[in-house]
C-alpha cells in the first residue's frame, strides 16, 4: 500500500536586502494605577487638553497628567465626561460595540407629541443610517445650573425638556435625532454614563472614583 505523498512545504518568505522586518505589535500594558475621573464639562469647553486657537480645554480644569477622554462631548454640550489613563477602560466606555447607556437631559424647541417621542424610541433615520431604538420621555424642568452664556429662546415658541437614553456615540447624535423629529435642541446636558453619574458636581468640578 503506497503512502500518500506529503505536500511540499512552502518556502519561508524572503526578506529584501536592507529592509528591516516589520515590528511585532505588543499590547500596551495596563497602568500600574488605573484612574477614572468624573468631570462636569461646562459649555464652550473642548473635549481635549490643548488647542492652538486659545479656546478653553480640559487642561484648564483637570490638572492630572496622562489621562484622556473616554468618548466625546461636543463643545456646545455640557455635563458628564469620563477621563482615564487605562486604554482598555477607555475602549469599554467609548466603543459603541459595548452599547453603554448614556443619559441626556435635552431642552428642545416646541412641545413634544406622543408621535415624536415614539419616533425617537423606535429609531430615527439620519444621513448616516438609522439610529438604534432609544428611551425617550418628557421631563419636568430639571434643577440645573445657569448656563453661561444663557440659552437664546424665541419668545413665541414654547420649550420642553426630554430625557433621552442612547447606546451609540455618533457625532452630534442627540441633536440630529431631535431635529429629525422636528424638535431642535437648545440645551444638552449628559447626566449619566452607565453607572457613573453627575451627582454633586458643579460645572468645572471633577472627582476621582474607583475604576470598575
Amino acid at each position: 500500500m503506497s503512502r500518500p505523498s506529503r505536500p511540499a512545504s512552502r518556502p519561508a518568505p524572503r526578506r529584501l536586502p536592507g529592509k528591516p522586518a516589520a515590528p511585532r505589535r505588543v499590547a500596551k500594558a495596563p497602568p500600574a494605577e488605573p484612574r477614572l475621573i468624573l468631570f462636569n464639562k461646562p459649555f464652550d469647553v473642548l473635549t481635549q487638553f490643548s488647542d492652538d486657537q486659545g479656546r478653553a480645554t480640559l487642561k484648564d480644569f483637570v490638572p492630572i497628567p496622562s489621562i484622556y477622554p473616554a468618548g466625546r462631548l461636543d463643545r456646545d454640550s455640557e455635563g458628564l465626561l469620563l477621563l482615564t489613563n487605562d486604554g482598555r477602560l477607555q475602549a469599554r466606555i467609548a466603543d459603541p460595540r459595548h452599547k453603554l447607556a448614556k443619559t441626556y437631559w435635552v431642552q428642545v424647541e416646541g412641545e413634544p407629541s406622543d408621535e415624536q417621542l415614539q419616533r425617537l424610541r423606535d429609531g430615527v433615520e439620519l444621513n448616516d443610517g438609522p439610529t438604534l431604538p432609544a428611551e425617550a420621555r418628557r421631563l419636568e424642568e430639571p434643577a440645573l445650573w445657569e448656563r453661561n452664556p444663557p440659552v437664546r429662546f424665541r419668545k413665541s415658541v414654547p420649550t420642553a425638556w426630554l430625557e433621552l437614553v442612547i447606546r451609540e456615540g455618533r457625532n452630534r447624535q442627540v441633536r440630529r435625532m431631535t431635529a429629525a423629529v422636528g424638535l431642535p435642541t437648545l440645551r444638552l446636558v449628559r447626566v449619566r454614563i452607565g453607572d457613573w453619574t453627575l451627582d454633586g458636581l458643579a460645572p468645572g468640578e471633577w472627582r476621582e472614583v474607583a475604576p470598575h
